[in-house]
């Protein structure tokens, strides 16, 4: 049990970023009738934003 809530702990900014961040921004962007850029659907655009960031934070240690 310890090692599967470390292993969760260990990628829990990627689990926000996929269950939460995307999401959010899909769905603001869907709310505010906002396209996304290259012909992108709003979910992809969402996930390769959300991820970036989620694996932006998974490697340095923070979000910003």
């Amino acid at each position: 049990m310890e090692r599967a809530l470390k292993t969760v702990a260990a990628i829990l900014p990627l689990l926000f970023a996929f269950a939460f961040l995307v999401p959010v921004i899909d769905q603001g962007m869907e709310a505010l009738g906002l396209n996304a850029p290259f012909g992108l659907s709003t979910l992809t655009f969402a996930l390769i934003i959300g991820g970036g960031w989620g694996v932006f934070a998974q490697v340095t240690g923070r979000w910003i």
